[in-house]
């Protein structure tokens, strides 16, 4: 039905499972990525900014579209555009299906370590885009309480800890 540079949509004929024929909307996206990326002190790198559909500011973890790179290349890309960091260890934490009626692009959440101070690169739509130093227990609570609500942001947080809790040092 359309076709632009970030989404396509498409309307399918299908056969549904009472047996009549329908049709299903669906949308095509890359995949994405959440980075969860822990400082030396044990900060983790938030990152605010607007968002058009919801028209307010949504404080979330850094990331983006894999734009066909591996989730790892594309943690690392995206982590140094909006926060100026570099890691020198990426770990996989999972992968989510954030809406999976409506898209097949999945969420990679990957933990980053050994940070240093790299490049801000951010593109026309991140302009207003600020970088929040926080500690773990205040991102965590900033879920509980609903201060952050991005999907893989939220689920990227929680496997992170988890991860840190049984792997301490990390």
């Amino acid at each position: 039905m359309y076709n632009g540079p970030f989404v396509s949509l498409y309307r399918d004929q299908v056969i549904r499972p009472d047996g009549r024929p329908g049709t299903y909307e669906h949308v095509a996206v890359d995949d994405s990525v959440r980075v969860v990326a822990l400082d030396q002190s044990q900060q983790v790198a938030l990152v605010e900014d607007d968002f058009y559909l919801p028209q307010r500011r949504v404080l979330h973890l850094p990331g983006g579209g894999t734009g066909g790179q591996t989730p790892r290349e594309a943690a690392l890309r995206e982590l140094e555009e909006e926060t100026g960091a570099v890691a020198t260890e990426v770990r996989a934490l999972g992968v989510i299906d954030p809406l999976p009626a409506t898209t097949t692009a999945r969420t990679h959440l990957l933990l980053a370590t050994g940070l240093r101070l790299g490049t801000v690169r951010r593109d026309d739509t991140e302009i207003g885009m600020t970088v929040h130093w926080q500690t773990m227990d205040w991102a965590l609570a900033a879920v509980e309480d609903g201060r952050i609500t991005e999907a893989g942001s939220v689920s990227a947080l929680l496997l992170a800890e988890r991860a840190l809790r049984s792997t301490p040092g990390l």
